[in-house]
């Protein structure tokens, strides 16, 4: 966060998000249930001095319990009014057990038809459905 030389706090201008779709043995899809948005992909804005990559493993670590390894970068979602990049991967489980945070009411494997339906959010779901669809990778779309 940046300072300003009078101590004022000043608000970043950019904000960059990690989120990854985590896929199992069983090809199920991890999701979260949040406070605000309902069911989502776990993920949540990069730390400075963090990589994506890093952020994508630390933020589905915190919100769900599970230890990730991300196998790809996926592509982008930006939200150019808001000036929001959203940065995407596929991830599998390598350990952890399923855990509620402050940020997760509910988390879960979900087949991937039963979880398309359950994500009604926004553009969440064509995200996840951009992931899943290797043919479009990498991806990077405007909103």
């Amino acid at each position: 966060m940046e300072q300003s030389t009078s101590n004022v706090f000043i608000p970043p201008k950019h904000i960059v998000s990690a989120a990854t779709i985590v896929l199992n043995e069983e090809k199920e899809i991890l999701l979260i249930k949040g406070p605000w948005r309902g069911w989502e992909m776990p993920g949540g804005q990069v730390e400075e001095g963090e990589s994506l990559k890093d952020a994508a493993i630390r933020e589905t670590k915190e919100e769900t319990g599970i230890d990730i390894e991300v196998l790809k970068f996926c592509g982008i979602f930006q939200n150019v009014n808001k000036s929001i990049c959203n940065t995407l991967f596929l991830g599998k489980p390598i350990g952890g057990k399923l855990t509620t945070s402050s940020e997760s009411l509910e988390v879960g494997f979900y087949p991937i038809e039963q979880a398309l339906k359950m994500v009604t959010v926004g553009n969440f779901r064509q995200r996840i459905e951009y992931c899943l669809d290797e043919s479009s990778h990498p991806f990077y779309i405007e909103f």
